[in-house]
């Protein structure tokens, strides 16, 4: 059999949704734009959303020397490449899909997303979203394979690169009962309430998702009358209930009733640069924005609530029902806190451990004139330079590393990076 490199470089492929940002204001496409030899140019009348840089099927990557597409190699080289415990776990392809995005910002409409290795350039919001479970993830695929091409599920990551806002999880049931004593919102509210539970909760969203537009807009106004009346009205930290409404209602229509689920139930988060949160699966979650790096199980589900058309999105009451409402999903329990390992060799090497299987992720910041190890793992390292200039050294390899170059290495094997101008590495790892 012939032997495969331990270490390459790989280029991922940009797409086009339409919440995407204009030719060079998208980072996705400035970073596809920097790896050499691949015959992108990006068109400045153009929205450029993803850069995609896995093996899943949607928007391939491919080694760069050959053509070859990632999928293919990883194929014929499965236990030299992924390694034997991620072959017999996980199969014949990379178990995680890590993306990065840059920068989002609220406007108009949405579109379904799609997850791989990835940079996002988002200038419209993304929808409220959930990804479902495993079980309810191979329902979904063998009745509705065209929508929910596979049957995993998909748990994900973002960690800040910058100021970061999102909406995720929920607030407390304390802190979301005192609203709905407004009367517009008392109908939501089932009748037989003596305290409010969690199946309250999953009730009220339901309900309110099922809102139509005059409902909706009544209700809006019906706030903003009770706080400029004074009216206490316990909002977010942050942004006032109205402003959050009024940015909404900017952005997307007036009366999209998921409006009224983020801002009255979810948790309002900004994160600073280094901060991240993880997303269960089933954890509804909406990005508002930010620059982050992403990563997440290998799938392409996902179920969706609002912020988009409404022919986008999924039935309601499945929607509903697939919530997870537990601990995992407070405020508290969301963020993810970036940890040196008891094991690492470096000194500038943080990692990111979200409590599952899949992956971690790994940030390096590395001073100019510095190196850093990057130690044998058990499966492979897919890895993005988002910041400054240098090399990656890796079994009989060295390959520069420059602002956007993508490196795949592969499992048990060791590499050295070094920085000539500080360097900032991502990375997705197997633990």
């Amino acid at each position: 059999m012939a032997t495969v490199p331990r270490l390459f470089q790989i280029h991922g492929t940009c797409n086009n949704y339409t919440w995407g940002k204009k030719g060079h204001d998208s980072l996705a496409a400035r970073l596809c734009e920097k790896t050499p030899n691949t015959g992108f140019v990006i068109d400045e009348d153009q929205r450029y959303s993803e850069l995609w840089f896995g093996d899943y099927p949607d928007f391939p990557a491919k080694v760069l020397e050959t053509g070859q597409p990632l999928a293919e190699l990883l194929n014929e080289h499965k236990r030299a490449l992924l390694g034997s415990q991620v072959v017999e776990r996980f199969g014949n392809h990379l178990p995680f899909l890590p993306k990065a995005s840059w920068p989002l910002r609220f406007g108009p409409r949405c579109a379904a997303l799609t997850e791989m290795p990835q940079i996002l350039s988002i200038s419209k919001p993304l929808p409220l979203q959930i990804h479902p479970n495993k079980s309810l993830a191979a329902r979904l695929h063998q009745r509705f394979p065209e929508k929910f091409p596979d049957s995993n599920h998909k748990p994900e990551i973002a960690v800040a690169l910058s100021r970061f806002e999102l909406f995720a999880g929920w607030r407390g049931l304390d802190q979301i009962s005192p609203l709905f004593d407004v009367p517009s919102l008392r109908r939501f509210v089932p009748e037989s309430t003596a305290s409010w539970t969690d199946e309250t909760l999953r009730d009220v969203v339901r309900g309110i998702l099922k809102a139509d537009a005059t409902t909706v807009d009544n209700i809006e106004q019906d706030l903003k009358r009770h706080v400029e009346q004074g009216v206490h009205m316990p909002g977010h930290p942050g942004p006032s209930m109205l402003d959050l409404i009024q940015r909404l209602r900017s952005h997307s229509s007036p009366t999209d009733p998921a409006i009224l689920v983020a801002v009255l139930c979810m948790n309002y988060l900004a994160l600073d640069p280094g901060e991240a949160v993880f997303i269960p699966a089933d954890g509804l979650h909406c990005y508002l924005s930010g620059d982050v790096v992403e990563c997440m199980a290998r799938s392409n589900n996902m179920l969706s609530g609002g912020f988009c058309p409404a022919a986008d999105r999924d039935s309601i009451d499945l929607f509903s029902e697939t919530l997870v409402i537990d601990s995992s999903t407070r405020a508290e329990n969301l963020k993810l806190p970036a940890r040196r390992l008891r094991d690492a060799l470096g000194r500038h090497t943080m990692v990111y451990q979200p409590p599952i299987g899949e992956f971690d992720v790994i940030r390096i910041d590395l001073p100019a004139g510095q190196e850093e190890p990057l130690g044998k793992r058990k499966g492979p390292t897919v890895a993005i330079a988002i910041l400054g200039r240098g090399a990656i050294l890796g079994g009989d390899t060295e390959l520069p590393v420059e602002e956007g170059f993508i490196f795949f290495l592969a499992a048990e094997t060791a590499a050295m990076l070094r920085a000539d101008s500080a360097l900032q590495v991502l990375a997705a790892v197997i633990r």
